[in-house]
């Protein structure tokens, strides 16, 4: 049965398609040079491991941005994103995949609200608390 109403109208309960990114130490260390951010808990093992990790982590600011390519491809647009926050609440290992997900919870004239979160494929929830608002319609 076909949807009835009009194309990109949007309402409450409506969900994000998941996107699912399998992080590499190698956009880990990528990432580290793009931001200037060479804390050793991203690049060096050992060092990670000493201080309680069991390895290297993910920047959480490159989980966010996984988060902002999920919540941009919904809304049609990146541009369209206008606020993104969440809570960085685990850590994202190398080799484990990062999985967005959210659905609007408030819609108002002009822009949608939506609830999100990331979950590792540990199962782990490593972004928490995410909240986006973008615009809507043209």
């Amino acid at each position: 049965m076909s949807d009835p109403r009009p194309p990109g109208e949007v309402r409450i309960g409506d969900e994000l398609t998941p996107l699912s990114r399998t992080v590499t130490q190698e956009q880990i260390n990528a990432y580290a040079e793009a931001s200037g951010d060479h804390n050793p808990i991203h690049l060096d093992p050992e060092f990670a491991r000493g201080v309680g990790l069991p390895g290297t982590i993910a920047h959480g600011m490159l989980d966010m941005a996984i988060l902002v390519e999920a919540v941009g491809r919904w809304a049609g647009a990146y541009e369209r994103v206008v606020e993104l926050g969440c809570r960085f609440s685990k850590p994202l290992l190398p080799g484990e995949t990062i999985t967005c997900s959210g659905r609007v919870v408030a819609v108002d004239p002009g822009t949608a609200t939506l609830q999100l979160e990331a979950t590792s494929s540990r199962g782990e929830r490593v972004l928490t608390n995410g909240r986006a608002v973008v615009r809507t319609g043209d």
